[in-house]
């Protein structure tokens, strides 16, 4: 098995500068780092983590991957973990993959290399088998997405259930034109599937169909919201109320009805998702479906702590509490 020693011989470096690069020691050039990498991969050599914990040379530090660390719910979610993380005396490295499968992937590589201890994926780019070759290197854990298999643990929430509280809301005040707006796509597959059969569902039961014009996907920003209200506008037959997967989005919808002389929600109904600050800000309040996202990070960290504490741990889905917030713009 390979050691320190062979590592700096391949690398041609000494002993401390291996042992500095192993332990992301910030005064070693770009070049010795990779030299340092390159001869690890090559040798196959990983470092001892608990070897080096003893020698009081390493913190346990969590990763955590989200989307775009922009968008107030996974920074909210960020702060949650953070926070908890600190409190357990642990460190966070936290990285963004904007959504790009080469980026998580770099990202991932921290556990090969031992920058990180485990990581915890708030998202999921890459197809699972790829990323769960990366398992034996630490820990991961999902928290906010989920896998169909029980392969690592998952902090999550009923997505369905949270889509079908809210599209029956409105289902429930009267609307039978409702569209719906989606950060991903409208299909049976990837991000969104869930909420998408939650919308379905609801529709489906009182005999609802649904209007392919009403549709709008990829949706995230403020802005997106004033152009959906826009191309609301433009249409001969709009709907009388909008179920969207974002407080953002739904937010942006508010702010250019008003913009219009529209009036919420008797022109059109808006629902949110998360629960955000911006719910409570915008004019009116806004109706939304609550994530617990304090409650997501603080559990996040629990089952991180206790994964990199014992790797034989058996493997358990968490699935925390959703609820629909009524407010003004319903």
């Amino acid at each position: 098995m390979a050691n320190i020693s062979d590592v700096a011989k391949l690398s041609g470096l000494s002993k401390t500068t291996v042992s500095r690069v192993i332990n992301n020691h910030p005064y070693v050039s770009d070049k010795k780092r990779e030299l340092v990498l390159k001869a690890m991969k090559e040798l196959g050599y990983t470092p001892n983590p608990s070897a080096r914990r003893l020698r009081g040379q390493l913190t346990t530090t969590i990763g955590v991957i989200v989307p775009k660390i922009v968008n107030p719910f996974f920074a909210s979610l960020v702060n949650s973990i953070e926070l908890a993380a600190y409190k357990k005396g642990h460190q966070v490295l936290i990285s963004q993959s904007n959504e790009d499968k080469e980026k998580e992937l770099a990202f991932l590589n921290l556990l090969k290399t031992k920058q990180v201890d485990g990581i915890i994926m708030t998202s999921i780019e890459n197809d699972w088998e790829m990323i769960e070759a990366y398992s034996k290197y630490g820990s991961i854990l999902l928290c906010n997405d989920y896998v169909d298999q029980e392969v690592v643990p998952m902090i999550r929430l009923d997505q369905t259930k949270g889509a079908y509280l809210g599209a029956k809301h409105l289902i429930e005040r009267g609307h039978q034109k409702i569209a719906y707006c989606t950060g991903g796509l409208f299909d049976e597959h990837g991000k969104g599937k869930d909420r998408n059969q939650g919308f379905q569902k609801a529709l489906s039961e009182v005999g609802m169909k649904i209007n392919p014009k009403w549709i709008f996907v990829d949706q995230h920003t403020v802005e997106d919201g004033k152009q959906v209200m826009k191309q609301i506008l433009e249409m001969d037959d709009r709907p009388t109320a909008i179920f969207t997967g974002s407080d953002e989005v739904a937010g942006g919808i508010i702010i250019e009805a008003k913009e219009q002389h529209l009036t919420i929600p008797n022109d059109l109904a808006i629902i949110g998702f998360d629960d955000q600050p911006i719910a409570e800000i915008v004019d009116p309040k806004l109706t939304t479906i609550r994530q617990p996202v304090d409650q997501m990070g603080e559990k996040s960290i629990e089952v991180m702590i206790e994964m990199l504490e014992n790797r034989e741990m058996k493997i358990k889905n968490y699935e925390l509490p959703i609820e629909l917030i009524i407010r003004q713009s319903t």
